[in-house]
C-alpha cells in the first residue's frame, strides 16, 4: 500500500489507519474508540455536537479540548444542558477550553432543547436505524477507498434536520457514524478493524 493511503505500522509495529498515527491522541482514539459501538442518548448527543464542531477543523483540535467540553457542556446531560440560561451562553462564548463558534454554541444548546422532549432511547434509536448492513460494504484497502458521505448518511441528515436537529448535514452525520460504530471505515488490514466489527 502506498505510505499516503494505505495502513501504515504504528508504534507497536500494528498496522493501522495513517490518520490515526500523528500524535499520541490520535493513537488511543483510533485504537480505543473510533469506530466501536456508541449507545445512549446522552452519549449519542455529544459525539453528534464534537461533530459538529469539527467541522473545517482538523478533529485532533476537538480532541484535545474535549474534558474542556465537557465540562462547559455538563457533560453532555441533554436535560441539563437543554436548561442553560443566556448567561449559560455568555460564559460558553467567553470558554477558552473549547471552540468559541457562536452558530456551533447555539446549535448545540437548541438541539438538547428538541432532544429534552424526546422519549428516552429515541435518538438512539433514530441514528441506529441508519446503520447498513455490514455484510453489504467491503473493508476499505486505503483511504481514498472511504467515502465522505453515504446515502445512509443523507437519509440520517434529512432525519435528523426534519426532527428539528441544527448542524448536521450529511458529511457530518457520515463522521458520526463511522465515530459511533455504525460503519466499520478501519482500513482492511488496520489491527483495530476486528474489533471495532464486534457490534
Amino acid at each position: 500500500m502506498s505510505a499516503a493511503t494505505g495502513a501504515l505500522a504504528g508504534p507497536d509495529g500494528g498496522l493501522r489507519c495513517p490518520w490515526g498515527l500523528s500524535t499520541e491522541e490520535y493513537v488511543a482514539y483510533h485504537d480505543d474508540e473510533w469506530g466501536r459501538p456508541v449507545h445512549g442518548d446522552d452519549a449519542l448527543y455529544e459525539r453528534l455536537c464534537l461533530e459538529a464542531f469539527q467541522s473545517g477543523l482538523s478533529w485532533i483540535t476537538i480532541l484535545r479540548r474535549r474534558e474542556g467540553f465537557r465540562a462547559a457542556f455538563a457533560d453532555f446531560k441533554i436535560a441539563t444542558v437543554a436548561g442553560f440560561t443566556d448567561e449559560d451562553r455568555a460564559r460558553l462564548l467567553a470558554d477558552q477550553g473549547i471552540i468559541r463558534n457562536r452558530a456551533k454554541i447555539d446549535a448545540t444548546l437548541a438541539n438538547a432543547r428538541v432532544l429534552a422532549d424526546w422519549p428516552e432511547g429515541e435518538l438512539d434509536s433514530l441514528i441506529w436505524s441508519f446503520a447498513p448492513d455490514p455484510a453489504d460494504r467491503e473493508a476499505p484497502r486505503a483511504l481514498a477507498d472511504v467515502p465522505a458521505i453515504t446515502d445512509e448518511s443523507t437519509a440520517l441528515s434529512k432525519a435528523l434536520k426534519k426532527r428539528g436537529i441544527r448542524f448536521v448535514g450529511p458529511t457530518t452525520a457520515y463522521a458520526l457514524m463511522q465515530a459511533c460504530g455504525l460503519v466499520n471505515d478501519h482500513l482492511a488490514d488496520c489491527v483495530a478493524r476486528e474489533v471495532s466489527d464486534r457490534r
